[in-house]
């Protein structure tokens, strides 16, 4: 029994150690070049968006429209923290991440309070988010507004680094992956699904709605605040537009509805595949929007589930069309002999002669 519970668990996180030793790998293709390193970091910091998110809107169904505006919480509020108030970096981005996880807090308790749905939860979301992005163009004393805000903290340490960053930031993703999947194998992780099914059924199951989506709301909403706050300090310099709705939430809605909603590796698959996808098309000026456009309507089009439950039903469709090629065929007529596979004989009746008298 102990033998199977380990087999099961390596089974449970084997995928996300491939993630790590791909995502290990990659420099040493692009390590001599600084642009691209960019762009593999941009692309793993979405993919830590794109796994809290999924936490939140994956696992309980909350539409939260204001990603950028929590990971900009992060990020601002460790910038300000270590450059003006000369708080210790790792004391400085925990800060960031509480405040994001307080308020992605918060808003899930609205949410749940007032019975919103998936629409109305989205909207007052939004609404928070456009705030927030209001707040750092009206706060030009302590953000510097549009002109943007340099972060000196962190210059002097390994995020200041051509590759090191990089490594932190898959790290990163790597644990968070192994926060989703304890939660999928947790009894959470069931209390999550049921109440993103059938929220009715789920609260008759005595399942507390309530403290679900409120622990998701913050636990996720902690995760995109640590990554925006973690990026503060390694690229430097924010902006708002740094956090801006159009750049991080509409990207991390398409990132995670390409990838799988709910599933652990759709994340990191649909950041991948968008960061690709975007580093392909840089040469192609004015077409560019349009091929981007094309390409991500085939494939929702073609995958319409994302592409982790695509893989994954498919996986289970040859699964079982192999069980039944293998499956021995019994021949009609008669049942087959355990010794030499042969037909067994069927029982006649004898007749049985009465002796002559």
């Amino acid at each position: 029994m102990r033998g199977l519970t380990r087999s099961a668990v390596v089974r449970a996180y084997a995928p996300i150690g491939a993630v790590g030793v791909i995502a290990a790998l990659l420099p040493l293709r692009y390590g001599d070049s600084r642009t691209m390193m960019g762009v593999i970091i941009g692309g793993a910091l979405f993919a830590a968006y794109v796994i809290g998110f999924n936490v939140i809107f994956g696992s309980t169904g909350q539409l939260f429209l204001c990603v950028g505006a929590l990971a900009g919480l992060g990020g601002y509020t460790s910038a300000l923290l270590a450059d003006r108030r000369g708080l210790p970096l790792l004391l400085a981005m925990l800060a960031g991440c509480l405040a994001a996880a307080v308020v992605g807090g918060v808003l899930s308790l609205v949410a749940v309070s007032r019975s919103l749905g998936v629409i109305f939860t989205g909207i007052v979301t939004l609404a928070f988010s456009l705030a927030f992005h209001n707040l750092l163009l009206g706060r030009r004393d302590l953000t510097r507004g549009e002109t943007g805000l340099v972060v000196r903290a962190g210059s002097d340490t390994l995020l200041d680094e051509r590759v090191a960053p990089y490594y932190v930031f898959v790290g990163l993703v790597v644990a968070y992956l192994c926060i989703h999947r304890a939660l999928q194998r947790s009894r959470i992780g069931w209390a999550f699904r049921a109440l993103r099914d059938d929220e009715v059924a789920a609260e008759l199951a005595g399942i507390d709605v309530k403290r679900c989506r409120v622990a998701a709301g913050t636990l996720g909403s902690a995760m995109v605040g640590l990554a925006g706050a973690l990026y503060a300090h390694s690229e430097g310099f924010i902006s708002p537009s740094t956090y801006a709705f159009g750049r991080v939430d509409v990207r991390v809605l398409v990132m995670l509805a390409l990838g799988g909603i709910g599933s652990l590796l759709g994340p990191v698959i649909g950041a991948a595949a968008l960061t690709v996808l975007d580093e392909w098309l840089v040469s192609s000026n004015e077409y560019r929007l349009v091929i981007y456009g094309v390409v991500i309507l085939a494939l929702f089009l073609g995958m319409p589930r994302g592409v982790a439950p695509t893989l994954q039903s498919l996986r289970e469709r040859r699964f079982r069309w192999r069980q039944t090629r293998q499956a021995p065929n019994a021949p009609n007529g008669g049942t087959t002999s355990a010794a030499s596979g042969s037909p067994a004989p069927t029982p006649s009746t004898t007749s049985t002669r009465t002796p002559a008298r």
